[in-house]
């Protein structure tokens, strides 16, 4: 008889240890952590036992889950209302600016818009960028997390670039594609590839439509095509 045919017999018949109470009593399995021999109840207790202390570990598990997307959930709020209260594109940059570094402490990240036009067109968000870079923004269903970025990427960050390890890219479109956003840092696990990204899609739909708000349609587009490879 197999260990199988034993398990299979005595889940199908419940009243075995009824029937055969002395059984029952003498019965004596190995302590599962220690060289001693237990019985049977004394077994039982050190499984639920363990199984008490693996749910636990799972609550809490949930619990620090929960307590971190609050703690994101809080530092997106006050991110949207700086965004919707910002009266220009200077005070929609210096929110951004701020939240991204003091309240998510990412130390580097650089936008790149295109067919847009605002008040004042010097901004670096608005220089010329490469077809590539167009391209890699069209091509993003949802933000990209990962330690490797194309160079074109990487060259906007200028001096920084070489200390960069991790990257994240959110792509900002409303009825199109009208730019990049490129979070950076030193840390080469702060964003890897398995990363959960909703609070990164919802991160760009925000600054997608917070720039809508303070640009138009470029009225000769050809004016704004990308800069050559």
């Amino acid at each position: 008889m197999k260990p199988e045919d034993v398990a299979h017999y005595l889940a199908n018949h419940p009243d075995f240890f009824n029937d055969h109470m002395d059984l029952l009593a003498d019965l004596q399995i190995p302590h599962p952590h220690q060289k001693n021999v237990v019985s049977l109840h004394e077994r039982q207790t050190i499984a639920l036992k363990e199984k008490n202390k693996i749910l636990q570990d799972k609550l809490l598990e949930l619990i620090s889950f929960g307590e971190e997307n609050d703690a994101i959930s809080e530092k997106m709020h006050r991110l949207t209302i700086a965004l919707l209260t910002a009266y220009n594109f200077d005070d929609l940059l210096n929110g951004l600016s701020y939240s991204l570094r003091e309240d998510f402490a990412i130390p580097y990240y650089v936008m790149r818009l295109w067919e847009l036009e605002c008040e004042n067109m010097q901004y670096d968000e608005f220089a010329s960028t490469s077809e590539d870079i167009h391209a890699i923004a069209t091509s993003l269903t949802q933000p990209y997390c990962g330690n490797h970025v194309a160079d074109g990427i990487k060259a906007l960050f200028a001096e920084n670039a070489e200390q960069l390890q991790s990257f994240s890219m959110i792509p900002l479109n409303t009825t199109r594609s009208i730019g990049l956003l490129v979070l950076a840092s030193p840390e080469i696990e702060r964003f890897y590839a398995d990363m959960g990204t909703l609070h990164l899609k919802r991160l760009g739909e925000l600054v997608s439509a917070s720039i809508a708000r303070h640009t138009m349609t470029a009225t000769n587009p050809q004016n704004q095509q990308p800069a050559p490879n």
